[in-house]
Formats: structure tokens, C-alpha cells, sequence
């Protein structure tokens, strides 16, 4: 018998202890049920003990196994992040940017070209970031995301980006049919979309004194993009944060419809933790520059 228990073993076993079950490690681990049974009964056998009660529907740890799995997943982790230094200092990586769909369609891709313009030895990876989900700042460099007041992460910091202010905007299409100064209940009656939820027309409603009314239901839609794809076509009127249709209204495609505007604590932010301290100027040059481009 060798002096160490087999490692992949060892790794299927603190991932059952972790997950729960032999099938959620096995999903974990994109192999079969049995394949990790077979891992367990091995892990057992080099032991000459068991490492789980068996009696009941889930297989639960014993003691000793809890402890030895804890120890496992602090080994784990260690030689993970081992792994990755190795690799970010054994090849070039490119600076990965996270970002919420609205910066990524809306404000960042339209741009990508004058980055590269000027920083054409920086290599980019772009991948989504979603709200409200926690971002892994061990696999990316910087992150836009949207928030209310600045967000407060440890070991991130924090730039405010741009302004969330939003205010209701529809196509030319649609404003045709409300005269030059229209009401808030005018504007109601076009029909509304709605971004997520119902909040942000809610709390429009209670500025433009309609607070005694319920707000229509209308069209909910769980990313900005698709809202805004909406009020293009003619759907209705969104609530949208001009800083992220100043190209729409510039151009016409869409008119904004009221002066009354919400979500002024809100705004967009880049985050940046560890790993752009690690990527060194090419972190700071892509910051410099996003920050450079807040009013084109």
C-alpha cells in the first residue's frame, strides 16, 4: 500500500462531504453515480475504516470523516490557487472583463474598438457578469456592475463608473401620439415595460404624484437589453438610465418623455480585486481608459 491515499479519490471524497450526496458529486464531477462509489469504497479500503453511515437515504460522515474532508478542502483550495498563479505566470492571459449585460451591449462592445486602438498589446476577455450574483475575482480582472450606492466587498474596491438616473423614454413612433408637454398619466397610458420587477415604475409613480394609483403590470423582462429592444420596436415606455441610451437619444430612436427621474442613488461601478492588482498595468491602462471614455 503506498504511503498516501490515491489524490482523485481523495478529491471525490471531500466533494460528496461537501455536496451532500454521491449524486451531487458526481454531477459536480461529470462522471457516474458509481464511478465516485468505486472512488469511496477504494478511499475506505486504504483506510481499513468507513468513512460513512450508510444507514440512512444520504450517506452522512462520520466524525473523523468530517475532520479529514475540512482538511481537504483547505488543501484543495490551496493548491488550486497554486495552479493558477502558475499558469498567469507561465503564459500570457488575457485581462478578463466581467460585465452586466446592459454596460456590455450598451456602452462597452460599442467602444472595444478604440481601446484597442490604443492599448492594441492588451488582449480582452469579455464575459457576463449577472446582477445580483457574486462575482469570482479569482478568474476576473474588473467587473461593471449596477448598484445602489457603492457596493462593499472585501478585497474589492470600488469606482463609480456612471450615473444610474432613469427616466421614461419611448420611439418617435410612440411620443407622436402625446402632445409637447404630456401629463405622467398620458405618458402611463402608452403602456408601460418594466425592467425585472415593477420598483422602478413604482417609485417614478410617486414622484410624478401618482401615488395613489397601482402601477399597470405590463411586460416584465429580466435583462435590460431585452426592455430596451422593446420600447425600440414600439412596445411601450421604459424606464431607462440615460447613460446607457445616450446613443439612442442622440440619434433619435428613442425621445425621452418627462423631466421626472428616479434611481439617482443608483449607479454603475467598477469593481477590481486581487487579480487586477496581480495583472499590473494592464488592469490600470483598461480602468484609465474606461474612465477616460465616461462622456463620448
Amino acid at each position: 500500500m503506498t504511503s498516501t491515499p490515491p489524490l482523485n479519490a481523495l478529491r471525490v471524497f471531500e466533494t460528496v462531504v461537501r455536496t451532500g450526496s454521491f449524486s451531487a458529486a458526481a454531477d459536480e464531477l461529470c462522471v457516474t453515480q458509481s464511478a465516485i462509489s468505486h472512488q469511496i469504497h477504494a478511499l475506505e479500503a486504504w483506510f481499513g475504516a468507513k468513512l460513512f453511515d450508510r444507514e440512512g437515504r444520504r450517506p452522512l460522515p462520520l466524525p473523523h470523516a468530517v475532520d479529514l474532508a475540512a482538511s481537504l478542502s483547505v488543501a484543495l483550495a490551496d493548491i488550486r490557487a497554486a495552479c493558477r498563479r502558475a499558469r498567469e505566470s507561465g503564459m500570457s492571459q488575457p485581462l478578463v472583463i466581467a460585465a452586466i449585460p446592459s454596460v456590455a451591449v450598451c456602452w462597452l462592445i460599442p467602444r472595444l474598438a478604440r481601446f484597442r486602438a490604443v492599448h492594441p498589446a492588451i488582449d480582452l476577455r469579455i464575459i457576463y457578469a449577472v446582477h445580483g450574483q457574486s462575482i469570482d475575482f479569482q478568474d476576473v480582472h474588473l467587473a461593471f456592475v449596477f448598484s445602489r450606492g457603492v457596493p462593499e466587498l472585501p478585497g474589492v474596491a470600488a469606482t463609480r463608473f456612471l450615473p444610474g438616473i432613469s427616466a421614461p423614454v419611448c420611439c418617435p413612433q410612440l411620443a407622436a401620439r402625446l402632445g409637447d408637454a404630456p401629463t405622467p398619466a398620458e405618458i402611463v397610458a402608452l403602456g408601460l415595460l418594466h425592467d425585472s420587477d415593477l420598483s422602478g415604475w413604482r417609485a417614478w409613480f410617486d414622484r410624478a404624484g401618482l401615488g395613489d394609483r397601482e402601477v399597470p403590470p405590463g411586460t416584465v423582462f429580466e435583462d435590460f437589453n431585452l426592455m430596451r429592444a422593446a420600447a425600440l420596436s414600439g412596445q411601450g415606455v421604459a424606464l431607462c438610465p440615460e447613460a446607457m441610451i445616450r446613443p439612442d437619444l442622440e440619434a433619435g430612436h428613442l425621445v425621452r418623455l418627462s423631466d421626472i427621474q428616479v434611481l439617482e442613488d443608483c449607479g454603475y461601478y467598477i469593481l477590481s480585486g486581487a487579480r487586477a492588482d496581480r495583472a499590473g498595468t494592464d488592469a490600470r491602462d483598461f480602468l484609465d481608459w474606461a474612465l477616460g471614455e465616461q462622456g463620448e
